[in-house]
């Protein structure tokens, strides 16, 4: 049974550090009237925008993007996101962005900074250290707790 948790527990620590390393980068900028959450893949940005007061989606703006000197327009999705579609989404580094919301009368800009990995695809190099230090720890800790298991269990036995 031992055995059997030390392998789930390594297989959870496996899993965990494939997906954290392939996570995409998230924008999250707001302002009084709106929030809004950017998911980038790739060349593609899909946006959610709200009202920041009661988190109510907003869906009938026309948002506009600037990014590494491109304008993008923003197109509406049926499930009431935003897509943006740019070349610029895919470069590495870190980028400004600005977006131009317009809702009824109203014209805001929220202004932000866009993390992309880096072309090898580790990100910033800190943040990726840390990471990696995370993880062997949390590997430690799995192989010391198997371990005390199975020297524990040889001592109880006759």
């Amino acid at each position: 049974m031992t055995k059997l948790l030390c392998l789930v527990c390594a297989a959870l620590c496996v899993a965990c550090a494939a997906a954290a390393e392939n996570a995409s980068p998230r924008l999250e900028l707001h302002s009084a009237r709106y929030l809004l959450v950017g998911l980038v893949r790739g060349e593609r940005m899909s946006v959610r925008l709200t009202n920041a007061l009661d988190n109510a989606p907003v869906h009938d703006a026309s948002l506009t993007a600037y990014l590494r000197g491109g304008t993008y327009p923003l197109t509406a999705q049926v499930d009431g996101s935003y897509l943006m579609v740019a070349k610029d989404l895919a470069l590495p580094g870190s980028a400004n962005i600005e977006f131009e919301i317009k809702h009824g009368g109203d014209l805001a800009r929220l202004r932000g900074s866009l993390q992309t990995p880096d072309s090898d695809g580790k990100g910033a190099g800190e943040n990726n250290i840390r990471q990696t230090a995370w993880w062997v720890l949390n590997f430690a800790v799995c192989i010391t707790a198997y371990v005390l298991f199975t020297r524990r269990r040889k001592t109880e036995e006759p």
